[in-house]
C-alpha cells in the first residue's frame, strides 16, 4: 500500500518556521498539539513515525532526542555515523524512505508518517504524490525568521476539518493562533489519515 505523508508545521505571518535552528516562539499549547498529533494512534499495535532533516534533528535538545514513542527518521545525504543513535533510522532521501514504507517491515508497524521539518524536507514532501495532509498552525504574529515554509498551493490543497483538531482561534500569553488542515485534492478522503 502506498504510504501517505502528513506534514505538521507552525508558521508565523511571514511563513517563517525558524531562526538560528530554533523555534522563534514559545507556545506550550502548540507544542502539546504537536506531541499529541505525532504520538497518538488509533491502533495500539502500531506507532507513528516522525521524519526530519539532519538540521532539524540537531536542533532538538539532546535530552529530547530521539522523540519518544515514535519511530524517528532522519533524512541525510551523509551515510549513517555515530551522530545518530542506533534506534534512529537514517535514509538518504524521502524517496528511499517511501519505498521502505511501501515494501519493507516498517509498512506493518507505522500508522501515520509525519514530516516535521525542515524547510527542504517540507518542500520535498509537498511536491510528493504521497503528501496527504498538512497540519499547519498559523501564528497571528510576525517573528524574525531565517527559515520559511513555501506557501501552500491552494490549487493542489483544500482546507478540511479534522475532529482531532480545534477549529477555533487559540490564545496563549497574548499570542493568537489557529490550526488549519489542508488535504491534497489528489489524495482526498474523509476522516483522519491512518496510513
Amino acid at each position: 500500500m502506498a504510504p501517505r505523508l502528513n506534514l505538521i508545521v507552525a508558521v508565523c505571518e511571514n511563513m517563517g518556521i525558524g531562526v538560528n535552528g530554533n523555534l522563534p516562539w514559545k507556545l506550550k499549547s502548540e507544542l502539546a498539539f504537536f506531541k499529541r498529533m505525532t504520538l497518538e494512534t488509533s491502533d495500539a499495535s502500531k506507532t507513528n513515525m516522525v521524519i526530519m532533516g539532519r538540521r532539524t534533528w540537531e536542533s532538538i535538545p539532546g535530552k529530547f532526542r530521539p522523540l519518544p514513542g515514535r519511530v524517528n527518521v532522519v533524512l541525510s545525504s551523509k551515510p549513517r555515523t555515530s551522530d545518530f543513535p542506533q534506534d534512529v533510522e537514517v535514509y538518504s532521501s524521502l524517496e528511499a524512505l517511501v519505498k521502505e514504507l511501501q515494501e519493507g517491515p516498517l509498512a506493518e508497524r507505522i500508522e501515520t508518517a509525519w514530516i516535521i521539518g525542515g524547510s527542504s524536507v517540507y518542500r520535498q514532501a509537498l511536491e510528493s504524490k504521497f503528501c496527504h495532509r498538512v497540519y499547519l498552525t498559523k501564528i497571528h504574529k510576525d517573528y524574525e525568521c531565517d527559515t520559511f515554509l513555501d506557501p501552500i498551493n491552494e490549487a493542489h490543497f483544500q482546507t478540511v476539518s479534522d475532529p482531532n483538531v480545534p477549529s477555533d482561534v487559540q490564545e496563549e500569553n497574548g499570542t493568537t493562533f489557529k490550526y488549519l488542515v489542508y488535504e491534497s485534492k489528489m489524495n482526498s478522503k474523509s476522516g483522519r489519515d491512518h496510513s
